[in-house]
């Protein structure tokens, strides 16, 4: 297994979880269940109140609403992807993809522009759709979120499935969808339950969504730990109802990860359907009328709000001008969140470089060990690196607020770059992983006979082949945390506002203007990183 040095570099990032995640995971369970003593009066009060059993019910129902619609919309995009080629088709992908890191405030922001009472949609149809601040607004705006997670993990198994077992059915005589029933659902349907795991799971963990355009009528679990412990400052009810989420959250990541397995089974299939060609002509057919349809569909629900939010950081006073923009690059001291706007751009940035470093130095080993060693529990082992995927943001928080509250580590930026790190590294060790299972083993067997280690072999050998999934997960981990809210809002100090804690500001006062030039620019980041996340052709799920 390699020199003993290697080892303890191996290790030290589980070190570092065990700090950072588990310690903190293991205070919340702590603070749920003893009081003096082991107990369950405080879990006992929180399933007999009937609000927070509406509450995680209603959590609960969302989340397979929200992924039953995700996957509506999803599946005949990851089709046309799959099975069509047309110009802009990796730039169409890209910009597809970026509502996945959007910011949660953005977009609450543009569901507010398109469907409020002053909205672009309301004032088109002449009155309210009452969409807002209802638990259609919920599902909608997840759905906004989570297709794309749907688009690319489908349509990327969808061009793999070997054509020969298509074209044997055909021969026998089955046709359209006798053929997709028995033969491409099949073969697909790891991808598609893995998708609606992972969009599940999103779901469930949703937070700012349901705490701006839902309500209180409409509140998730996240919500519900968040007012306990920020508003009531109830600790021990805020840990009961984490516990619980944190219970759950478990069971859904693992079964995640278990279709996970049969996902990257399938995937590492190397045959590809070559894609039909898709022009201006074939417009006019049937199936070129049906995908006009359904893009309108997804342009009124999905791109449209990233379009509304553009539109509104352009006008100021009835006209067209950049004054928004301007006031967003003042160094103008802004009392609303204790810095100025130019200062959350910089915090923004210098959270994003730091979370890409800590992530990627963590998950890197991480990776080695689960692509080389084989050990008794490594599948228990895989799910415990990967439960961080499965904790929110606002739990992290509290494990954060009950653990450091009294070490100097409370209240700095290191923390936040910290929870930005914790939140993040997940999809870093997802992509590296996946890139390192692609790899032919004879290459690394074959630096061993030379007479390198195993540690080196990976290093000169493996890691410089994997090193577009290490690109990607580092891309990934920067638009993560450019659009982290919830940690950043119960971690950082004033002068370590961000852009989205900035957004959300600007959002609560009504200040649209602000927040939608702030919010073109974090679009703008995740866009151009998902190009660059395309023209890598990395997968990160």
């Amino acid at each position: 297994m390699g020199s003993k040095p290697s080892k303890i570099i191996l290790l030290m990032p589980l070190v570092f979880l065990l700090v950072f995640f588990y310690i903190p995971l293991v205070s919340i369970v702590k603070t749920g269940l003893w009081d003096g003593g082991l107990t369950l009066r405080y879990l006992g009060a929180v399933l007999s109140n009937g609000y927070h059993r509406h509450v995680i019910i209603f959590t609960v129902e969302q989340a397979i609403a929200s992924t039953l619609l995700t996957l509506v919309l999803g599946l005949p995009g990851a089709y046309i992807f799959a099975k069509y080629d047309f110009p802009g088709k990796r730039t169409i992908k890209a910009f597809l993809t970026v509502p996945f890191v959007m910011p949660s405030v953005m977009v609450a922001l543009g569901y507010i522009l398109l469907f409020g009472k002053n909205g672009f949609v309301t004032e088109l149809v002449g009155r309210d759709l009452g969409i807002l601040y209802s638990w259609k607004a919920i599902l909608l705006a997840h759905a906004f979120y989570n297709f794309p997670i749907v688009i690319r993990m489908v349509s990327s198994l969808w061009q793999r499935i070997n054509p020969h077992y298509e074209e044997a059915a055909m021969a026998l005589g089955a046709r359209g969808w006798r053929l997709f029933w028995r033969i491409t659902l099949p073969m697909i349907s790891p991808a598609i339950f893995a998708s609606a795991m992972l969009t599940f799971v999103f779901c469930f963990l949703s937070f700012s969504i349901p705490l701006i355009i839902g309500g209180y009528q409409y509140a998730t679990m996240e919500v519900d730990i968040f007012t306990q412990v920020m508003t009531l400052l109830d600790f021990k009810t805020g840990a009961a109802l984490a516990l619980i989420q944190i219970t759950l959250s478990a069971v859904f990541m693992y079964l995640y990860l278990r279709s996970l397995e049969a996902y990257s089974k399938r995937e590492e299939q190397r045959i590809f359907q070559k894609p039909a060609g898709f022009g201006w002509r074939d417009i006019l057919s049937i199936k070129g009328l049906l995908m006009v349809v359904y893009s309108l569909i997804v342009f009124l629900f999905i791109v449209a709000p990233l379009l509304a939010v553009l539109y509104d950081s352009l006008r100021f006073q009835g006209g067209w001008s950049l004054e928004w923009y301007r006031r967003v690059f003042s160094p103008e001291y802004n009392p609303m969140f204790g810095a100025s706007t130019m200062v959350t751009i910089r915090n923004s940035l210098a959270f994003g470089i730091s979370t890409v470093i800590l992530s990627t130095l963590v998950a890197l080993p991480v990776a080695y060990i689960l692509h080389r060693w084989n050990f008794r529990g490594k599948r228990l082992f895989d799910v415990l690196v990967m439960l961080p995927l499965a904790s929110s943001p606002v739990t992290l928080a509290l494990g954060y607020i009950k653990v450091f509250h009294s070490t100097p580590l409370y209240y700095t930026a290191a923390i936040v770059a910290i929870a930005h790190t914790v939140i993040a590294y997940p999809f870093v060790l997802r992509s590296v992983s996946t890139a390192l299972r692609k790899i032919r083993p004879n290459l690394f067997e074959a630096a061993l006979s030379l007479g390198a280690r195993e540690w080196r072999a990976f290093l000169k050998v493996e890691l410089p082949i994997a090193m577009g999934g290490v690109i990607v997960g580092a891309i990934f981990a920067f638009a993560m945390s450019i659009a982290e809210l919830g940690a950043t809002y119960m971690l950082a100090k004033p002068e370590y506002t961000t852009m989205a804690v900035a957004v959300y500001r600007f959002l609560g006062s009504r200040q649209f203007g602000s927040a939608s030039a702030l919010s073109v620019m974090l679009m703008v980041l995740s866009a151009l990183s998902f190009m660059v996340i395309e023209r890598m052709g990395e997968e990160v799920w």
